[in-house]
C-alpha cells in the first residue's frame, strides 16, 4: 500500500498539513487495514491507482451512514431492506467477507473497513475504465455506484462510458434501482445524486 499516496488524500480531505501525531495515526489505521485486507482477500493497491476524492467519499456516508448503533457504541450487522435477511450489512455499507447476522463492530472497524472497501472499489472501477477520459466527478460517481452495486465490470454503464458515449452512461445510473426486484426510493435517491455527480452538475 503506497502510504504516501493515502497521506495526500487525507491531507486533501481535512484541507491542512498533517502534524506528527497524525502521521501516527495514519500509519496505525493502514496497519489496521492491512490486516482487514488480509483477512478479507483484497489484493494491495496497484501503484498510480486513481482514488475516490473527498466529494466521493462525503456521498457514499451519506447513502450509507454507519447505521444500528447499540448502547454500548458498538455497531451491529443489519439485513438487506430488499430481501430482507442476505446479504447482511454494517458500518459504512460493508457487506461481503466477515459480515453475517450477528457480526459486531467497533467505530474503529467500520471506519477501517471503509478505507479498505474504497481502495478496492477504486481500484475495481480503474481497471473497469481502463483507457477512457474520465474525469473525476465521473470518477466518484461511479464508485459510489459500485460500492453499492459491485458490478461496475458486468454494467452496461461502464461499457458505454468506455465508448464516451456519457449520455448513454448517465441515462443508465436510473436504471439501477432496484433491490429484491423491487424499485427502492432509497436507491431512485442515490442514482439520482451519482448521476447529478457524473455529470458535473
Amino acid at each position: 500500500m503506497d502510504r504516501k499516496v493515502i497521506f495526500d488524500s487525507v491531507r486533501g480531505i481535512l484541507g491542512r498539513k498533517l502534524v506528527q501525531a497524525d502521521v501516527a495515526k495514519l500509519d496505525q489505521a493502514i496497519d489496521r487495514v492491512a490486516s482487514v485486507e488480509a483477512d478479507c482477500g483484497v489484493s494491495r493497491q496497484k501503484p498510480g491507482a486513481r482514488l475516490i476524492s473527498p466529494a466521493g467519499v462525503a456521498l457514499i456516508k451519506t447513502f450509507e451512514g454507519c447505521a444500528r448503533i447499540r448502547r454500548d457504541g458498538m455497531f451491529e450487522a443489519y439485513p438487506d431492506p430488499g430481501t430482507g435477511g442476505a446479504p447482511w450489512t454494517i458500518g459504512w455499507g460493508a457487506t461481503g467477507a466477515g459480515v453475517a447476522q450477528d457480526t459486531v463492530w467497533s467505530q474503529q472497524e467500520c471506519d477501517d473497513r471503509l478505507v479498505a472497501d474504497l481502495l478496492r472499489y477504486a481500484a475495481d472501477v480503474s481497471d473497469a475504465l481502463v483507457g477512457a477520459p474520465t474525469s473525476q466527478p465521473q470518477f466518484d460517481a461511479l464508485v459510489c455506484l459500485h460500492y453499492n452495486t459491485g458490478a461496475i465490470r458486468r454494467a452496461t454503464l461502464a461499457r458505454l462510458h468506455r465508448a464516451q458515449d456519457y449520455r448513454g452512461a448517465l441515462a443508465e445510473f436510473s436504471r439501477r434501482n432496484r433491490a429484491g426486484g423491487r424499485v427502492m426510493k432509497g436507491l431512485v435517491r442515490r442514482r439520482a445524486e451519482e448521476a447529478k455527480l457524473y455529470s458535473g452538475s
